[in-house]
């Protein structure tokens, strides 16, 4: 994998030279737009406004729209000058404790690794924020924005999460959300019975793209059959909405109904792989 930024990591007068690499990876599935009659794939052309002429690529630079049709011209040497030292430095602003910070904060992680001569001072850092729960709030500066971030512990790697500035967030005063309701302690007990009912230890992995995978097999069983449509049976059934009338009534089907998927519950392998078999027999 390579690198797509280096610098360090600055907190103090302690320096710790870090590569920075993708910590996700999209799994969405990439579609090309074709011509109906003979699949020919439909390709776009950069053309200007104006006069709907092409534009080549060495004549194109960024623009900023101050006013309605109205332009600034801003160049890389304008990117680079507006904060040229923060471009090669995450600086640590302060530490706060993790538990402090609202997830909706958190955006895009990626892992750091150290250069040589950081390893040192990288084990560090990670295992004093590890001992202490806390995190490093920085700011960092990639391709043409600064961000806010956070350097903290995961496994044995200090992962830089990008993160929102709180002027970005959108607050839900504007929703009609309840706030004080009246709720009653039957509601709340089965409520709560219910949560402990269906609560497990998180997994990660017991987690899939059901509709990804569902759709790569259609894909799959077209080319096999030269781009044909395939039968399909079933499909995701779509359920009604309903009114809530009686809230006591559903939260005691819902208890019943959690009790026994309790009792037969599978792990999803185990039942594909035993209904794989059964479509073999």
């Amino acid at each position: 994998m390579r690198a797509i930024w280096k610098g360090s990591i600055t907190f103090g007068l302690v320096n710790v030279p870090i590569s920075l690499y993708p910590a996700t990876v999209k799994k969405e599935l990439s579609f090309r737009l074709l011509r109906q009659s003979d699949l020919s794939p439909i390709i776009y052309k950069r053309v200007a406004a104006v006069d709907g002429k092409e534009v080549p690529w060495e004549q194109i630079v960024k623009g900023y729209e101050y006013e309605k049709g109205k332009f600034v011209v801003i160049t890389d040497e304008d990117f680079q000058a507006a904060d040229i030292k923060a471009t090669q430095t995450v600086e640590v602003l302060e530490f706060v404790r993790l538990s402090e910070i609202d997830p909706i904060f958190f955006d895009r992680p990626y892992y750091l690794e150290p250069q040589k001569q950081g390893a040192k001072a990288y084990a560090l850092l990670r295992d004093a924020l590890k001992k202490m729960g806390m995190v490093g709030i920085a700011k960092v500066v990639l391709k043409t924005r600064q961000h806010l971030a956070s350097v903290k512990p995961e496994e044995n790697a200090l992962v830089l999460e990008l993160m929102h500035f709180a002027d970005e967030l959108v607050r839900p005063d504007s929703l009609q959300i309840p706030r004080d309701f009246t709720l009653g302690a039957r509601e709340m007990q089965m409520a709560t019975e219910l949560i402990d009912k269906l609560s497990g230890k998180w997994d990660p992995s017991k987690y899939t793209d059901d509709y990804q995978e569902a759709l790569m097999n259609l894909i799959q069983k077209k080319v096999t059959a030269g781009g044909r449509t395939p039968a399909v049976s079933g499909g995701a059934s779509k359920v009604a909405p309903t009114k809530v009338i009686d809230l006591v009534s559903v939260l005691k089907q819902s208890l019943e109904n959690a009790g026994r998927g309790a009792a037969t519950k599978r792990p999803a392998k185990a039942h594909r792989a035993k209904r794989a078999l059964k479509k073999a027999a």
